[in-house]
């Protein structure tokens, strides 16, 4: 494999700096280990305490290896929203895609946000993040940009999908949907994360009005 034979040459040399350009992806065991590491050690350090140093021990991988595949501590930030969101996505389509009802579709929705909130607070973390990042790095706003526009149109597809199976109404075009979907979880979560002791099972209610207005 590729990736091994570069690996302890890569842990020899920092030659690429971390405003270079990243190189492809490192996949496999190994990268799972990188994005682990980095997930955790954000959520405990923050992005500014999460170096490379930390990052390669904790995965157990040469610090140059970081270096050659990402670049930038920011490249590979962006790498660990990528995959995650890829994950998940994976694992919404299929859960919508078993929807049999506007009832069913938007439960699943709900099930998502709360689930995420309620167990993996790091993945939103990580996400708010990467978008703070993009507003004063060009590249890392391409890759999010990107990100956004690819979870959009695979939303929109499966709400496409449902409506000519006629499992759905929509009363907006699909993309349209998808995005306020999006920026209502989106919002939702960040208000829920700022006031953690609060009751918000009834905005939650709300929000899923909200969606019922638009999918039927």
């Amino acid at each position: 494999m590729e990736a091994a034979t570069h690996d302890d040459r890569a842990g020899r040399s920092d030659t690429a700096s971390p405003g270079s350009s990243a190189r492809s992806p490192l996949s496999g065991e190994k990268a799972q280990r990188i994005v682990d590491a980095m997930r955790a050690s954000v959520a405990v350090r923050g992005i500014a305490g999460s170096t490379f140093d930390h990052v390669a021990r904790d995965a157990g991988v040469s610090r140059g290896l970081l270096h050659y595949y990402f670049g930038s501590k920011e490249r590979l930030l962006a790498e660990v929203v990528k995959r995650d969101t890829e994950l998940r996505m994976a694992s919404l389509d299929g859960q919508l895609a078993a929807a049999s009802s506007a009832e069913d579709f938007i439960a699943m929705l709900r099930d998502t946000l709360e689930a995420m909130i309620r167990d993996d607070t790091e993945f939103l973390t990580l996400s708010f993040e990467v978008f703070t990042l993009s507003r004063r790095n060009p590249d890392i706003a391409a890759e999010f940009s990107e990100l956004v526009r690819r979870t959009r149109e695979r939303v929109a597809a499966v709400l496409s999908t449902k409506q000519a199976e006629g499992v759905l109404d929509l009363r907006a075009e699909p993309e349209a949907i998808a995005e306020v979907l999006f920026g209502l979880g989106d919002g939702l979560a960040l208000r829920i994360l700022a006031e953690p002791g609060r009751d918000h099972r009834a905005t939650v209610d709300a929000g899923t009005m909200a969606v019922a207005a638009l999918i039927r």
